[in-house]
Protein backbone atom coordinates (compact mmCIF):
# COMPACT_ATOMS: atom_id res chain seq x y z
CA UNK A 1 0.00 0.00 0.00
CA UNK A 2 1.86 3.12 -1.38
CA UNK A 3 2.14 5.77 1.84
CA UNK A 4 -0.09 8.80 1.07
CA UNK A 5 1.04 12.16 0.27
CA UNK A 6 0.96 14.64 2.47
CA UNK A 7 -1.45 17.55 1.27
CA UNK A 8 0.42 21.28 1.45
CA UNK A 9 0.23 24.71 -0.04
CA UNK A 10 4.01 23.95 -1.45
CA UNK A 11 2.79 20.93 -3.74
CA UNK A 12 0.01 22.93 -4.97
CA UNK A 13 0.46 24.14 -8.39
CA UNK A 14 0.14 28.33 -8.56
CA UNK A 15 -1.93 28.91 -11.45
CA UNK A 16 -5.31 27.28 -9.73
CA UNK A 17 -4.04 28.94 -6.15
CA UNK A 18 -3.45 32.37 -8.14
CA UNK A 19 -7.07 31.80 -9.79
CA UNK A 20 -8.77 31.30 -6.11
CA UNK A 21 -6.41 34.71 -5.10
CA UNK A 22 -8.17 36.60 -8.00
CA UNK A 23 -11.71 36.41 -6.46
CA UNK A 24 -10.28 37.88 -3.31
CA UNK A 25 -10.37 41.74 -2.34
CA UNK A 26 -7.08 43.38 -1.36
CA UNK A 27 -8.23 43.34 2.70
CA UNK A 28 -8.32 39.18 1.96
CA UNK A 29 -4.75 39.47 0.36
CA UNK A 30 -3.47 41.14 2.62
CA UNK A 31 -4.93 38.50 5.28
CA UNK A 32 -3.41 35.39 2.96
CA UNK A 33 -0.04 36.95 2.50
CA UNK A 34 0.62 37.07 6.59
CA UNK A 35 -0.43 32.95 6.36
CA UNK A 36 2.95 31.25 4.93
CA UNK A 37 5.78 32.25 2.81
CA UNK A 38 4.29 30.86 -0.47
CA UNK A 39 0.93 32.51 -0.35
CA UNK A 40 2.63 36.10 0.45
CA UNK A 41 4.80 35.49 -2.77
CA UNK A 42 1.20 34.60 -4.51
CA UNK A 43 -0.82 37.43 -3.08
CA UNK A 44 2.11 39.57 -4.27
CA UNK A 45 1.32 38.28 -7.58
CA UNK A 46 1.09 41.56 -9.76
CA UNK A 47 -1.36 40.95 -12.12
CA UNK A 48 -3.73 40.71 -8.91
CA UNK A 49 -2.99 43.99 -8.03
CA UNK A 50 -3.50 45.46 -11.09
CA UNK A 51 -6.97 44.34 -11.51
CA UNK A 52 -7.43 45.88 -7.74
CA UNK A 53 -5.62 48.97 -8.81
CA UNK A 54 -8.43 49.06 -12.16
CA UNK A 55 -11.55 48.52 -9.84
CA UNK A 56 -11.12 50.67 -7.27
CA UNK A 57 -8.90 53.59 -8.57
CA UNK A 58 -9.37 53.19 -12.15
CA UNK A 59 -5.72 53.42 -13.40
CA UNK A 60 -4.13 52.29 -16.81
CA UNK A 61 -1.15 50.87 -18.01
CA UNK A 62 -1.04 54.34 -19.14
CA UNK A 63 -1.23 55.93 -15.36
CA UNK A 64 1.75 53.64 -14.39
CA UNK A 65 4.44 54.09 -16.83
CA UNK A 66 5.93 56.84 -15.37
CA UNK A 67 5.86 55.19 -11.89
CA UNK A 68 8.81 53.10 -10.47
CA UNK A 69 6.53 50.82 -8.92
CA UNK A 70 4.70 47.36 -8.39
CA UNK A 71 0.98 47.21 -8.91
CA UNK A 72 0.94 46.52 -5.43
CA UNK A 73 2.90 49.50 -4.31
CA UNK A 74 0.84 51.66 -6.60
CA UNK A 75 -2.55 50.33 -4.76
CA UNK A 76 -1.09 51.39 -1.37
CA UNK A 77 0.22 54.81 -2.59
CA UNK A 78 -3.67 55.53 -3.63
CA UNK A 79 -4.96 53.65 -0.82
CA UNK A 80 -3.28 55.92 1.52
CA UNK A 81 -4.16 59.37 0.10
CA UNK A 82 -8.08 58.03 -0.95
CA UNK A 83 -8.84 54.44 1.31
CA UNK A 84 -11.19 56.77 3.10
CA UNK A 85 -13.13 57.51 -0.12
CA UNK A 86 -12.82 54.27 -1.33
CA UNK A 87 -17.01 53.39 -1.31
CA UNK A 88 -17.20 56.86 -3.29
CA UNK A 89 -14.02 56.81 -5.69
CA UNK A 90 -14.85 54.26 -8.60
CA UNK A 91 -18.15 55.80 -8.68
CA UNK A 92 -17.55 59.59 -9.02
CA UNK A 93 -14.31 59.31 -10.96
CA UNK A 94 -15.50 57.22 -13.78
CA UNK A 95 -18.24 60.11 -13.56
CA UNK A 96 -15.95 62.94 -13.64
CA UNK A 97 -13.64 60.71 -16.69
CA UNK A 98 -17.12 59.80 -18.86
CA UNK A 99 -18.51 63.99 -18.49
CA UNK A 100 -14.55 65.40 -19.61
CA UNK A 101 -14.21 63.12 -22.23
CA UNK A 102 -17.91 63.50 -23.82
CA UNK A 103 -17.30 68.18 -23.06
CA UNK A 104 -13.48 67.62 -25.03
CA UNK A 105 -15.44 66.35 -28.09
CA UNK A 106 -18.09 68.73 -27.83
CA UNK A 107 -17.46 71.69 -25.82
CA UNK A 108 -13.76 71.99 -24.97
CA UNK A 109 -13.55 75.00 -23.48
CA UNK A 110 -15.61 74.17 -20.48
CA UNK A 111 -12.18 71.39 -19.37
CA UNK A 112 -10.35 74.40 -18.98
CA UNK A 113 -12.76 76.24 -16.09
CA UNK A 114 -12.29 72.75 -13.98
CA UNK A 115 -10.20 73.19 -10.75
CA UNK A 116 -7.66 71.28 -9.64
CA UNK A 117 -8.89 68.58 -6.72
CA UNK A 118 -8.58 69.92 -3.38
CA UNK A 119 -6.30 68.86 -0.44
CA UNK A 120 -7.62 66.65 1.81
CA UNK A 121 -5.93 69.44 4.94
CA UNK A 122 -8.29 72.14 2.95
CA UNK A 123 -11.24 70.16 2.96
CA UNK A 124 -10.45 69.77 6.71
CA UNK A 125 -10.15 73.54 7.29
CA UNK A 126 -13.23 74.36 5.77
CA UNK A 127 -14.95 71.82 8.15
CA UNK A 128 -13.58 73.89 11.17
CA UNK A 129 -14.56 76.73 9.32
CA UNK A 130 -18.36 76.22 9.01
CA UNK A 131 -18.20 73.45 11.83
CA UNK A 132 -20.14 70.87 9.88
CA UNK A 133 -18.54 67.83 8.48
CA UNK A 134 -18.97 67.04 4.62
CA UNK A 135 -20.58 64.29 3.12
CA UNK A 136 -17.78 61.76 2.36
CA UNK A 137 -18.83 61.24 -1.10
CA UNK A 138 -18.65 65.60 -1.72
CA UNK A 139 -15.28 65.38 -0.14
CA UNK A 140 -14.32 62.52 -2.78
CA UNK A 141 -15.63 64.15 -6.05
CA UNK A 142 -13.74 67.45 -4.57
CA UNK A 143 -10.52 65.22 -4.21
CA UNK A 144 -10.88 65.08 -7.84
CA UNK A 145 -11.84 68.36 -9.09
CA UNK A 146 -12.37 70.94 -7.02
CA UNK A 147 -14.94 72.52 -8.94
CA UNK A 148 -14.66 75.23 -11.59
CA UNK A 149 -13.47 78.94 -12.19
CA UNK A 150 -16.77 81.27 -12.27
CA UNK A 151 -17.28 81.43 -15.84
CA UNK A 152 -19.60 81.43 -17.80
CA UNK A 153 -21.05 78.82 -19.12
CA UNK A 154 -21.34 77.09 -16.45
CA UNK A 155 -20.76 73.50 -15.88
CA UNK A 156 -23.89 72.76 -14.10
CA UNK A 157 -26.11 73.70 -17.31
CA UNK A 158 -27.70 76.56 -18.85
CA UNK A 159 -30.95 77.93 -19.94
CA UNK A 160 -32.03 80.46 -22.36
CA UNK A 161 -35.83 81.85 -23.22
CA UNK A 162 -36.18 85.46 -24.44
CA UNK A 163 -34.11 87.92 -22.34
CA UNK A 164 -34.13 84.96 -19.27
CA UNK A 165 -31.26 83.38 -18.95
CA UNK A 166 -29.31 81.12 -15.97
CA UNK A 167 -26.13 79.07 -16.35
CA UNK A 168 -24.95 77.29 -13.32
CA UNK A 169 -20.97 76.86 -12.01
CA UNK A 170 -20.53 73.69 -10.17
CA UNK A 171 -18.67 76.18 -7.15
CA UNK A 172 -15.40 75.58 -5.97
CA UNK A 173 -15.12 74.58 -1.72
CA UNK A 174 -13.67 77.89 -0.92
CA UNK A 175 -16.32 80.13 -2.58
CA UNK A 176 -19.24 77.57 -1.21
CA UNK A 177 -17.97 78.06 2.60
CA UNK A 178 -18.17 81.62 1.65
CA UNK A 179 -21.88 81.21 1.09
CA UNK A 180 -22.37 78.51 3.62
CA UNK A 181 -25.83 79.40 5.55
CA UNK A 182 -26.92 79.64 9.29
CA UNK A 183 -30.15 81.49 8.84
CA UNK A 184 -33.35 80.64 10.13
CA UNK A 185 -35.07 78.50 7.08
CA UNK A 186 -31.56 77.61 5.58
CA UNK A 187 -29.50 76.42 8.31
CA UNK A 188 -26.36 74.52 7.92
CA UNK A 189 -26.95 74.21 4.24
CA UNK A 190 -24.05 74.84 1.79
CA UNK A 191 -24.21 75.86 -1.77
CA UNK A 192 -23.12 73.63 -4.63
CA UNK A 193 -23.91 75.73 -7.74
CA UNK A 194 -24.55 79.54 -8.46
CA UNK A 195 -25.72 81.92 -11.51
CA UNK A 196 -24.49 84.83 -11.71
CA UNK A 197 -27.25 85.86 -13.79
CA UNK A 198 -30.28 84.97 -11.40
CA UNK A 199 -28.87 84.58 -8.16
CA UNK A 200 -29.83 80.94 -8.10
CA UNK A 201 -28.07 78.09 -6.48
CA UNK A 202 -28.75 74.48 -5.25
CA UNK A 203 -28.12 73.84 -2.23
CA UNK A 204 -27.01 70.53 -0.07
CA UNK A 205 -28.21 70.14 3.14
CA UNK A 206 -24.97 69.58 5.74
CA UNK A 207 -27.71 68.09 9.03
CA UNK A 208 -30.95 66.72 9.19
CA UNK A 209 -33.09 69.89 10.40
CA UNK A 210 -35.67 72.48 9.46
CA UNK A 211 -37.67 69.70 8.09
CA UNK A 212 -34.77 68.48 5.23
CA UNK A 213 -32.78 64.97 5.48
CA UNK A 214 -28.90 65.24 5.82
CA UNK A 215 -27.28 65.17 2.04
CA UNK A 216 -30.46 66.17 0.55
CA UNK A 217 -30.00 68.54 -2.71
CA UNK A 218 -32.64 71.27 -3.48
CA UNK A 219 -33.54 74.73 -5.20
CA UNK A 220 -35.06 77.24 -2.22
CA UNK A 221 -37.79 78.67 -2.63
CA UNK A 222 -39.58 81.19 -0.14
CA UNK A 223 -43.15 80.93 0.35
CA UNK A 224 -44.65 84.18 -0.61
CA UNK A 225 -47.95 83.22 1.13
CA UNK A 226 -45.85 83.16 4.73
CA UNK A 227 -45.17 86.44 6.62
CA UNK A 228 -42.09 84.84 8.48
CA UNK A 229 -39.25 85.20 5.67
CA UNK A 230 -37.92 82.14 6.93
CA UNK A 231 -40.70 80.00 5.58
CA UNK A 232 -38.77 78.21 2.95
CA UNK A 233 -40.30 75.32 0.38
CA UNK A 234 -38.01 73.24 -1.58
CA UNK A 235 -37.55 71.74 -5.13
CA UNK A 236 -35.30 67.91 -4.54
CA UNK A 237 -33.18 67.91 -7.19
CA UNK A 238 -30.95 65.15 -5.03
CA UNK A 239 -31.02 62.76 -2.36
CA UNK A 240 -27.25 62.42 -2.17
CA UNK A 241 -23.98 64.44 -4.08
CA UNK A 242 -23.36 60.84 -5.73
CA UNK A 243 -26.69 60.60 -6.86
CA UNK A 244 -27.08 64.49 -8.00
CA UNK A 245 -24.20 64.32 -9.69
CA UNK A 246 -24.09 60.94 -11.69
CA UNK A 247 -27.89 61.69 -12.88
CA UNK A 248 -26.23 64.75 -13.97
CA UNK A 249 -23.40 63.69 -15.88
CA UNK A 250 -25.52 60.87 -17.47
CA UNK A 251 -28.36 63.11 -18.75
CA UNK A 252 -25.13 65.42 -20.47
CA UNK A 253 -23.04 62.16 -22.01
CA UNK A 254 -25.91 60.10 -23.26
CA UNK A 255 -27.22 63.22 -25.45
CA UNK A 256 -30.65 63.83 -23.08
CA UNK A 257 -29.31 67.33 -22.34
CA UNK A 258 -28.26 69.16 -26.00
CA UNK A 259 -25.42 70.71 -26.15
CA UNK A 260 -26.55 74.12 -28.12
CA UNK A 261 -24.14 76.85 -28.77
CA UNK A 262 -20.96 75.27 -27.01
CA UNK A 263 -23.52 74.86 -23.93
CA UNK A 264 -25.26 72.41 -21.92
CA UNK A 265 -28.72 72.73 -22.13
CA UNK A 266 -30.85 71.09 -19.37
CA UNK A 267 -33.59 69.95 -21.41
CA UNK A 268 -35.13 66.90 -21.24
CA UNK A 269 -36.26 64.55 -24.16
CA UNK A 270 -38.93 61.61 -24.29
CA UNK A 271 -37.73 59.04 -27.02
CA UNK A 272 -41.54 58.21 -27.23
CA UNK A 273 -41.85 62.32 -27.90
CA UNK A 274 -42.36 62.07 -31.81
CA UNK A 275 -44.25 62.37 -33.87
CA UNK A 276 -44.39 62.17 -37.97
CA UNK A 277 -46.92 63.04 -40.55
CA UNK A 278 -46.00 62.48 -43.72
CA UNK A 279 -42.34 63.81 -44.42
CA UNK A 280 -42.45 66.37 -41.27
CA UNK A 281 -41.42 64.86 -38.22
CA UNK A 282 -42.02 67.06 -34.97
CA UNK A 283 -40.23 66.06 -31.49
CA UNK A 284 -40.15 67.96 -27.87
CA UNK A 285 -37.87 68.69 -25.17
CA UNK A 286 -39.07 69.91 -21.66
CA UNK A 287 -37.35 71.43 -18.47
CA UNK A 288 -38.66 72.73 -15.51
CA UNK A 289 -37.32 76.37 -14.30
CA UNK A 290 -37.24 76.86 -10.72
CA UNK A 291 -36.30 79.98 -10.36
CA UNK A 292 -39.45 81.63 -11.87
CA UNK A 293 -41.70 78.74 -9.70
CA UNK A 294 -42.98 78.34 -6.67
CA UNK A 295 -44.70 76.23 -4.40
CA UNK A 296 -47.16 78.77 -2.43
CA UNK A 297 -48.83 80.35 -4.31
CA UNK A 298 -48.83 77.18 -6.60
CA UNK A 299 -46.64 78.58 -10.08
CA UNK A 300 -45.04 76.33 -11.83
CA UNK A 301 -42.65 77.14 -15.39
CA UNK A 302 -41.46 75.00 -17.77
CA UNK A 303 -39.83 75.87 -21.00
CA UNK A 304 -40.27 73.45 -23.70
CA UNK A 305 -38.58 73.39 -27.17
CA UNK A 306 -39.73 72.02 -30.53
CA UNK A 307 -37.74 70.58 -33.72
CA UNK A 308 -39.62 70.52 -36.61
CA UNK A 309 -37.73 68.82 -39.41
CA UNK A 310 -38.76 67.99 -43.03
CA UNK A 311 -36.79 64.66 -44.65
CA UNK A 312 -34.11 64.73 -46.38
CA UNK A 313 -35.24 62.33 -48.90
CA UNK A 314 -38.59 64.40 -49.15
CA UNK A 315 -39.82 65.88 -52.75
CA UNK A 316 -38.98 69.04 -53.11
CA UNK A 317 -42.63 69.72 -54.16
CA UNK A 318 -43.79 69.13 -50.67
CA UNK A 319 -41.94 72.12 -49.89
CA UNK A 320 -44.13 73.70 -47.39
CA UNK A 321 -44.88 76.90 -44.47
CA UNK A 322 -46.39 76.87 -41.28
CA UNK A 323 -49.80 78.86 -41.22
CA UNK A 324 -51.15 78.28 -37.44
CA UNK A 325 -51.07 76.41 -34.40
CA UNK A 326 -53.31 74.70 -32.38
CA UNK A 327 -52.95 73.33 -28.65
CA UNK A 328 -54.96 71.09 -26.28
CA UNK A 329 -54.04 71.36 -22.40
CA UNK A 330 -54.81 69.44 -19.94
CA UNK A 331 -53.90 69.94 -16.50
CA UNK A 332 -53.75 67.46 -13.26
CA UNK A 333 -57.25 68.08 -12.49
CA UNK A 334 -58.51 67.18 -15.91
CA UNK A 335 -59.26 70.30 -16.86
CA UNK A 336 -59.15 71.27 -20.40
CA UNK A 337 -57.96 74.35 -22.51
CA UNK A 338 -57.77 74.75 -26.34
CA UNK A 339 -55.46 77.41 -27.88
CA UNK A 340 -55.31 78.69 -31.57
CA UNK A 341 -52.95 81.44 -33.37
CA UNK A 342 -51.15 82.09 -36.30
CA UNK A 343 -47.32 81.18 -36.82
CA UNK A 344 -45.26 79.63 -34.13
CA UNK A 345 -43.80 82.29 -31.90
CA UNK A 346 -44.31 85.26 -34.13
CA UNK A 347 -42.78 83.06 -37.06
CA UNK A 348 -44.19 81.41 -40.21
CA UNK A 349 -41.19 78.67 -40.71
CA UNK A 350 -40.68 77.78 -44.42
CA UNK A 351 -39.99 73.75 -44.56
CA UNK A 352 -37.91 72.38 -47.60
CA UNK A 353 -36.49 68.79 -47.89
CA UNK A 354 -33.79 68.17 -44.73
CA UNK A 355 -35.10 71.36 -43.72
CA UNK A 356 -34.86 71.89 -39.40
CA UNK A 357 -36.76 74.49 -37.46
CA UNK A 358 -36.70 74.82 -34.11
CA UNK A 359 -37.95 77.30 -31.07
CA UNK A 360 -38.34 77.21 -27.60
CA UNK A 361 -41.59 78.31 -25.55
CA UNK A 362 -43.12 78.64 -22.23
CA UNK A 363 -45.62 77.65 -19.81
CA UNK A 364 -47.49 78.39 -16.90
CA UNK A 365 -49.55 76.84 -14.92
CA UNK A 366 -50.88 75.82 -10.77
CA UNK A 367 -51.04 72.20 -10.95
CA UNK A 368 -48.18 69.78 -10.41
CA UNK A 369 -48.21 68.40 -13.41
CA UNK A 370 -49.32 68.87 -16.92
CA UNK A 371 -49.63 67.68 -20.98
CA UNK A 372 -49.89 69.34 -23.87
CA UNK A 373 -50.78 67.99 -27.05
CA UNK A 374 -51.63 69.51 -31.21
CA UNK A 375 -50.88 70.40 -34.88
CA UNK A 376 -49.70 72.59 -36.82
CA UNK A 377 -51.38 73.87 -40.46
CA UNK A 378 -49.61 74.21 -42.92
CA UNK A 379 -49.89 74.99 -47.02
CA UNK A 380 -48.11 73.71 -49.55
CA UNK A 381 -46.05 76.82 -51.65
CA UNK A 382 -46.52 75.21 -54.97
CA UNK A 383 -50.44 75.12 -54.11
CA UNK A 384 -51.69 77.21 -51.23
CA UNK A 385 -55.03 75.62 -51.40
CA UNK A 386 -53.61 72.29 -50.47
CA UNK A 387 -53.70 72.49 -46.30
CA UNK A 388 -52.62 69.84 -43.87
CA UNK A 389 -51.82 69.37 -40.58
CA UNK A 390 -49.03 68.45 -38.84
CA UNK A 391 -49.09 66.15 -35.23
CA UNK A 392 -47.48 67.53 -32.18
CA UNK A 393 -46.63 64.56 -29.92
CA UNK A 394 -48.31 64.99 -26.38
CA UNK A 395 -45.30 65.86 -24.07
CA UNK A 396 -45.77 65.94 -20.35
CA UNK A 397 -44.09 68.45 -17.95
CA UNK A 398 -44.13 67.49 -13.76
CA UNK A 399 -43.25 69.78 -11.34
CA UNK A 400 -40.46 67.53 -9.72
CA UNK A 401 -40.85 67.22 -5.82
CA UNK A 402 -41.00 69.65 -3.31
CA UNK A 403 -41.02 69.88 0.19
CA UNK A 404 -42.94 72.36 1.97
CA UNK A 405 -41.41 74.37 4.83
CA UNK A 406 -41.82 73.62 8.61
CA UNK A 407 -43.57 76.95 9.40
CA UNK A 408 -46.37 76.08 6.73
CA UNK A 409 -46.93 72.44 7.55
CA UNK A 410 -46.15 73.66 11.65
CA UNK A 411 -43.41 71.24 12.28
CA UNK A 412 -43.57 68.77 9.80
CA UNK A 413 -42.08 69.08 6.48
CA UNK A 414 -43.79 67.17 3.81
CA UNK A 415 -42.33 66.05 0.50
CA UNK A 416 -45.34 67.05 -2.51
CA UNK A 417 -44.77 65.50 -5.77
CA UNK A 418 -47.04 65.25 -8.54
CA UNK A 419 -50.71 64.95 -6.80
CA UNK A 420 -51.02 68.47 -4.48
CA UNK A 421 -51.79 71.95 -5.31
CA UNK A 422 -53.64 71.01 -8.47
CA UNK A 423 -55.94 74.04 -8.48
CA UNK A 424 -56.63 75.08 -11.68
CA UNK A 425 -55.57 78.53 -11.84
CA UNK A 426 -53.35 78.04 -14.98
CA UNK A 427 -53.29 81.57 -16.78
CA UNK A 428 -53.18 81.14 -21.27
CA UNK A 429 -52.77 83.30 -23.83
CA UNK A 430 -52.29 83.57 -27.09
CA UNK A 431 -50.04 85.56 -27.91
CA UNK A 432 -46.54 86.05 -25.93
CA UNK A 433 -45.23 89.23 -23.88
CA UNK A 434 -42.06 89.90 -23.68
CA UNK A 435 -42.47 92.50 -21.56
CA UNK A 436 -44.72 90.64 -19.07
CA UNK A 437 -42.13 87.55 -19.15
CA UNK A 438 -39.18 90.47 -18.50
CA UNK A 439 -41.30 91.24 -15.04
CA UNK A 440 -40.95 87.71 -14.24
CA UNK A 441 -37.03 88.25 -14.17
CA UNK A 442 -37.15 90.91 -11.76
CA UNK A 443 -40.47 90.54 -9.73
CA UNK A 444 -41.49 87.29 -7.37
CA UNK A 445 -41.68 83.93 -9.07
CA UNK A 446 -45.27 83.29 -8.65
CA UNK A 447 -46.07 86.61 -10.73
CA UNK A 448 -48.66 86.25 -13.44
CA UNK A 449 -46.88 85.32 -17.10
CA UNK A 450 -48.42 84.27 -19.96
CA UNK A 451 -48.02 81.01 -21.81
CA UNK A 452 -45.81 81.46 -24.72
CA UNK A 453 -47.84 78.99 -26.95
Amino acid sequence: MAASMELSLNNLPSEPLLLILSFLDFRDLICCSFVSRRLNELSSHNPLWKGLCLKHWLLKESDKIQKVQTWKELFKEFYADLGQYMDHYGTLKRAWEDLKRYLNQQCPRMIASLKEGAKEEELDGIEAQIGCKLPSDYRCSYRIHNGQKLVVPGLMGSMALSNHYRSEDLLDIETAAGGFQQRKGMRQCLPLTFCFHTGLSQYMALESTEGRSRCEIFYHCPDQMAQDPSAIDMFITGSSFTDWFTSYVHNVVSGEYPIIRDQIFRYSHDKQCVATTGDITVSVSTSFLPELSSVHPPHFFFTYRIRIEMAKDALPENACQLDSRYWKITNANGNVEEVRGPGVVGEFPVMSPGKVHEYASCTTFSTTSEYMEGYYTFHRLKNKEEIFNVCIPRFHMVCPPFRESMVRSQGSARVVSRSSLNQDNSSDTDDYDEGELRGINIAAPGGRCPRHI
